[in-house]
């Protein structure tokens, strides 16, 4: 839970490129859970050809000098190469993925379909009772889908959490 902090609160993603080393992830998450900020969303994954990098994506709210204070208290940590906040550094372009569970017969299925193509979302998997739904969207959109989905047989969504990157030919 956050703690309470007087001032405007902001979503903020950060990413973190770091060594790939076990115990790094524990290190990130325990200085977010020391500090009583919150995590939205955390995804890790290797980006290198040698798997000695990994980056990590966290999405986090917080009043601006509270994000100011987790970058720099990241940036602090070893092996942190680097962090960046994306909120921050300008047009970045931020996806999620969601695989969603549809249970239904007769008209709710159809309308189901209706709204999954709607979305663009692709059918994974499909049973004379069910489908399952891919959609890579932004989070927000994500969210319209799901809800959308609860009124005609929502079984589960499962999330991948945000990443995202810099827009143009820059690095983060």
């Amino acid at each position: 839970m956050m703690k309470i902090h007087e001032g405007y609160t902001e979503r903020h993603v950060l990413t973190i490129t770091v060594d790939n080393e076990a115990g790094i992830l524990a290190k990130i998450a325990g200085l977010f859970t020391a500090r009583g900020y919150n995590i939205d969303s955390l995804t890790v994954a290797d980006i290198s050809e040698d798997h000695h990098v990994s980056r990590i994506t966290i999405v986090t709210n917080g009043p601006p000098p509270v994000i100011d204070q987790i970058t720099a208290q990241l940036e602090r940590l070893v092996p942190v190469h680097k962090v960046t906040d994306l909120t921050e550094s300008g047009a970045h372009v931020e996806r999620e993925l969601a695989l969603v569970k549809v249970s239904g017969q007769g008209a709710s299925r159809s309308e189901a379909q209706r709204i999954a193509e709607a979305f663009s979302a692709r059918v994974v998997d499909t049973t004379p009772e069910s489908f399952v739904f891919e959609l890579t969207e932004t989070t927000d959109r994500i969210n319209d889908f799901v809800a959308r989905m609860r009124e005609h047989g929502l079984v589960e969504a499962a999330r991948s959490g945000v990443v995202g990157m810099m827009r143009g030919a820059a690095g983060a």
